[in-house]
């Protein structure tokens, strides 16, 4: 079995949750520029994807996640997991 968490990501509150949620990426300006560049000059160009990039990245901040309901460990119900890396749905997961 296959199971996908997500953290509520809605309810972290900017300054005391989380401080940046900037994703380095290229503009589209850049990246015309190098194929325009690649193909004048007859270099091959290869694309790839990381898959589950943003999830790989390790988190700055302490951020600390609930038992999903239902999933609870019986006599340990309040028991919260401090997260190593990123989750689908924190702010701080595009990083």
């Amino acid at each position: 079995y296959k199971a996908r968490l997500v953290a509520k990501g809605f309810l972290q509150k900017h300054g005391l949750d989380f401080n940046e949620v900037f994703a380095h990426v290229a503009r589209l300006e850049t990246i015309r520029l190098v194929v325009v560049i690649a193909s004048y000059k007859g270099w091959p160009m290869h694309q790839l994807d990381v898959k589950s990039a943003f999830l790989n990245g390790p988190l700055e901040e302490e951020v600390y996640v609930k038992q999903p309901p239902g999933f609870e460990i019986k006599g340990q119900e309040e028991k919260v997991y401090k997260l190593k890396k990123a989750l689908y749905g924190l702010k701080q997961a595009p990083r």
